[in-house]
């Protein structure tokens, strides 16, 4: 890979990186800070059930962690793949129960474009990011981290 492909991939599993952790994290601080202005306000939520907010801020703390954990990611390469892969694969079970939900009439088909960017997508990144970081081999994944933090190449010099 040339040094612009190389560029061009760090920077696309950065901007996923960044909307996981940004996300999900933000995410999180809102279920646990504030459970009834999210639960008003998160488009769907209120067809899923009455107001709970001791289940909202559990959810809010594993979506905090999550968010957590990828941001970590990027920060520890040698466990890389080991935060994003656990992270990703409640992601991915989230999203499933969406998908099972409409399978068995609970909801109707919309809700899985409705609910997409908030469900779907972040397991859809967390899949490709961990797939990422598990193909780099363990010393690129260690070189990596100090690259990604200096804003070099590793290519360079």
């Amino acid at each position: 890979m040339n040094t612009i492909e190389h560029r061009a991939v760090m920077i696309l599993v950065f901007v996923m990186v960044a909307f996981n952790t940004v996300f999900l994290s933000a995410n999180g601080v809102f279920m646990l800070v504030a459970p009834m202005p999210w639960y008003n306000l998160v488009p769907g939520v209120t067809d899923t059930g009455f107001f709970n907010q001791h289940f909202i801020r559990d959810i809010g703390m594993i979506q905090l962690f999550l968010g957590m954990a990828f941001g970590i990611g990027i920060l520890k390469p040698a466990r890389r793949v080991e935060l994003w892969g656990a992270a990703t694969l409640w992601l991915i079970a989230h999203a499933l129960f969406h998908v099972w939900e409409v399978a068995v009439g609970i909801c109707s088909p919309s809700v899985l474009v409705r609910d997409f960017p908030a469900v779907s997508m972040p397991a859809l990144m967390g899949i490709a990011l961990t797939l990422w970081a598990w193909s780099m081999p363990r010393i690129a994944r260690r070189d990596l981290g100090s690259t990604m933090r200096q804003g070099s190449s590793p290519n360079a010099g």
